[in-house]
Parts: structure tokens; C-alpha cells; sequence
């Protein structure tokens, strides 16, 4: 695989987990980007630093996204780096989680997962869009990809309001509804950003323990992150607006 080929790329959520696991997996891309920004709740963090000691291309910096005095912040710091060749990718892979069941769920726990899985994915792609389209409008740039200017939506397959998968081992309302609300904002910012050579789409990244129904499990960040690149390395446009899973697949919505 020739990799992305992305000039520049900020992820959220870099503290752990699939984060980090996708941050490493861009530094080991064949012509991995020039630019690498990996935002944070703890940029002090022993876990991210470690990954990034000793790469000059990976910038480190605070992120939250529920606070937009801080996305903005992050917004100032990119600039600086990219100037006036704007971002080329955003992947907003920051999210939460409470268990529950229906019967059990909350006004509290829905306010909050929702905060963070939707609100925040929504402010921080209003916020850099004029970095993105930057990007776009950039010379020699056509087509749409995400090496040119492109918005990621890390989401999940229970989100999908069609398929309700695995009803029966988790119900998690918050998180459902939250991730379904994640993806009818893909496909608003699909249909507003387009016009504008940005590409956006909806990726389940299938890292599920305990496994979730059939075929959805476990499996390994390294698997994962290994598909989740292979899928936008391949996406054009024509997947405007769509929702895939890291084997390639697309989901319904």
C-alpha cells in the first residue's frame, strides 16, 4: 500500500486506546505526513509522548472538544505549522461512553455522551474548516480524497439505526444515539462541504471487546488501524457522505 499521501493531519482523542493506535499508524505510513497533530486532553500524557519522542513531524497539543475556547486554540497552533496550506485531514476519533441499559439510561448520561460524540465532532469541523478549505483550494489540487482536504468521523456500527446491532449483549442507549446523531452530521456536513472539495464520511473501526453479534469481534486496534487507513487511502468522490467499516465495507445508515 502506497499510504494516504496527506500533507498534514489532526486526530483527537490521542490519550489511548484506538487513538493512539491510528497515530501510530501514520507515522508508519510509507510517505508518512508532514505534519501530524495529535490533540489531546493530556498533553502530557506518558502514553502519547512516548509514541511521538524523537518525530519531528508530530505535534503534540491540549484539545478538548467540548470546550470551544480550546478548539480554537488548537485551530491557532495548526496554523502556525501549515500556514497557508491549510489541513488536508481531520479525524475526529475523540468519543465516550456510558453503560446502560434502556431502562436504566438517563437525562445526565445522554447530555454528556452526546457532548462529547456529537457536539464535539460538529465544533471542531465548524472550527477548521477554513483550514480545510484551504486545503482544497490549494494548487494542483482535484477530485476528492483525503489526501487533498477530507473530515473522518470516527463512528460505530451501533450507531446504525438500520442494522441495531447486538441489541441483545449491549444496549448502551446514550452511546447509540449519540453515534447515529454522528452520522446524520456526516452526511450534513457531506452535503454543505462538498461543494468546497471536502470529503467527509463516517468509519466504524470495529474495535469491539467483548465481540458484539456476529462478525463484529473482537478485534485488535493493529487490525483496525491497518483497515481503517487502507479504507481512506481508497475513498473518492464518491464516497461523499458515506459509512464504512475497517474491512472496506459500507455500512447502512
Amino acid at each position: 500500500m502506497e499510504g494516504l499521501g496527506v500533507g498534514s493531519v489532526l486526530l483527537t482523542g490521542c490519550d489511548g486506546g484506538l487513538g493512539l493506535g491510528l497515530l501510530k499508524g501514520l507515522m508508519e505510513q510509507p510517505r508518512p505526513p508532514r505534519h501530524i497533530f495529535a490533540a489531546c486532553l493530556d498533553p502530557q500524557g506518558k502514553a502519547v509522548n512516548e509514541v511521538a519522542l524523537g518525530c519531528p513531524s508530530v505535534v503534540v497539543l491540549p484539545l478538548d472538544v467540548t470546550d470551544p475556547n480550546s478548539i480554537k486554540a488548537a485551530v491557532g497552533k495548526v496554523r502556525e505549522k501549515v500556514g497557508s496550506a491549510g489541513l488536508n485531514l481531520l479525524i475526529n476519533n475523540t468519543g465516550t461512553t456510558r453503560r446502560s441499559t434502556l431502562a436504566t439510561e438517563t437525562a445526565e448520561n445522554m447530555t454528556l455522551v452526546y457532548t462529547t460524540n456529537t457536539i464535539g465532532p460538529l465544533q471542531t469541523s465548524q472550527a477548521f474548516l477554513p483550514l480545510l478549505k484551504e486545503a482544497a483550494e490549494a494548487e494542483g489540487q482535484r477530485g476528492m480524497s483525503c489526501s487533498r482536504a477530507a473530515i473522518v468521523n470516527i463512528s460505530s456500527i451501533l450507531g446504525s439505526i438500520e442494522v441495531a446491532e447486538a441489541w441483545e449483549e449491549r444496549q448502551d442507549v446514550c452511546y447509540r444515539c449519540s453515534k447515529a446523531a454522528l452520522n446524520m452530521l456526516t452526511k450534513c456536513l457531506a452535503l454543505e462541504y462538498g461543494g468546497s472539495g471536502i470529503l467527509c464520511v463516517s468509519v466504524d473501526p470495529g474495535c469491539v471487546t467483548p465481540p458484539l453479534g456476529r462478525g463484529t469481534g473482537p478485534v485488535t486496534v493493529e487490525e483496525s488501524v491497518r483497515g481503517v487507513l487502507q479504507v481512506l487511502a481508497k475513498l473518492s468522490a464518491t464516497s461523499n457522505g458515506t459509512f464504512w467499516n475497517w474491512r472496506g465495507q459500507t455500512l447502512p445508515w
